[in-house]
């Protein structure tokens, strides 16, 4: 096989291959209502919007692949925001303390989150749920229910300001560069032994861990990440969102559906960073769409779960059809 040909399989194959199509679709159908969307300024405040939800997909990937959830992230993207803002309160010269801060809680929501569900033996739906409910509720304990602070023009360069006088696009975004490093940095790692330790523990745990593989302790560090992307995600968006507990709202259904859309499996065990990566994009460029077709913000919710509906029932008749051979197949 000529390595175009392999590059093309690993694209294409396993199912995740779709998303690349629906991907092409959607753009050309946003060209076709607006021309100009393909300029260089217009392409890249899209890839800019996208930035964050992208990185989050990247972080969820690991969890999901995993053959685990995360229902946090949402919560603590707008938690990050809401500490950020009290914390520096418009104060420049604590910028970076407050981001090491940040990616501390970060690491420690995911380190959590990791620990009850390896140790404990505690569903990974239950237990990010619950640190969901928990997040939002110490938030708006900590606060009062009204946000405070303000954050520095420091702390939002990264989410709205980038590389300008770049010929052709104009500016160049941070939002993008720092998108672009760790999707590539999110590739790499798949390609390590952790990778393939995570993707082992999703197609069949017993059997990974018969190996002498880590299981407990890779899921785990999949939990970090996906803190930790949460929290990149988080500085990106209050660098143009209102401070605001709400600010993240919903981004957990969100990237879920943007994750099983790049052909990732609810169950583990299969799927790209590259392909969930592509999926977020698509998400993004989808609801582009319906803003250039007018359509009401509300549906998005309903497309979103007829997404997560269609990946679910696509993975259980992938998962039967093999039974269903076995049995069939003359002894």
């Amino acid at each position: 096989m000529t390595r175009a040909r392999r590059l093309g399989a690993a694209l294409l194959g396993g199912g995740t291959g779709t998303v690349f199509l629906l991907l092409v679709l959607i753009f050309a159908g946003i060209l076709a209502l607006n021309p100009g969307f393909f300029e260089g300024p217009s392409l890249m405040a899209f890839l800019k919007q996208a930035a964050p939800l992208v990185i989050l997909a990247a972080g969820q990937y690991f969890v999901i692949v995993s053959g685990n959830f995360d229902l946090s992230v949402g919560a603590l993207v707008g938690a990050q925001v809401v500490i950020a803002a009290r914390l520096i309160d418009g104060e420049e010269s604590r910028t970076v303390p407050v981001m090491l801060v940040m990616l501390a809680f970060g690491i420690g929501v995911g380190l959590v989150n990791g620990l009850i569900t390896t140790v404990l033996k505690v569903q990974s739906f239950i237990t990010t749920l619950g640190m969901l409910l928990v997040l939002y509720g110490a938030i708006r304990l900590w606060t009062g229910g009204a946000p405070t602070g303000s954050l520095s023009e420091a702390f939002r360069t990264p989410g709205r300001l980038g590389i300008t006088d770049v010929p052709l696009v104009g500016q160049i975004p941070w939002a993008l560069l720092i998108m672009l490093a760790l999707g590539a940095g999110a590739i790499l790692l798949m390609r390590t032994r952790f990778g393939r330790i995570l993707m082992a523990s999703g197609d069949n745990e017993l059997a990974a861990k018969l190996s002498g593989a880590r299981v407990d302790a890779a899921r785990t560090a999949a939990f970090v990440l996906s803190g930790v992307s949460a929290t990149v995600a988080g500085i990106l968006i209050g660098g143009f969102a209102g401070v605001s507990a709400q600010v993240g709202e919903g981004l957990e259904f969100t990237v879920i559906t943007a994750v099983v859309l790049g052909g990732v499996a609810l169950g583990g065990g299969r799927g790209t960073a590259l392909a969930a990566m592509a999926g977020a994009l698509a998400i993004e460029a989808l609801f582009t769409l319906f803003n250039q077709m007018a359509l009401p913000a509300t549906l998005r919710p309903a497309v979103q779960g007829a997404i997560i509906i269609a990946a679910v029932a696509y993975a259980a008749r992938r998962r039967t059809r093999p039974a269903l051979q076995t049995t069939a197949s003359p002894s």
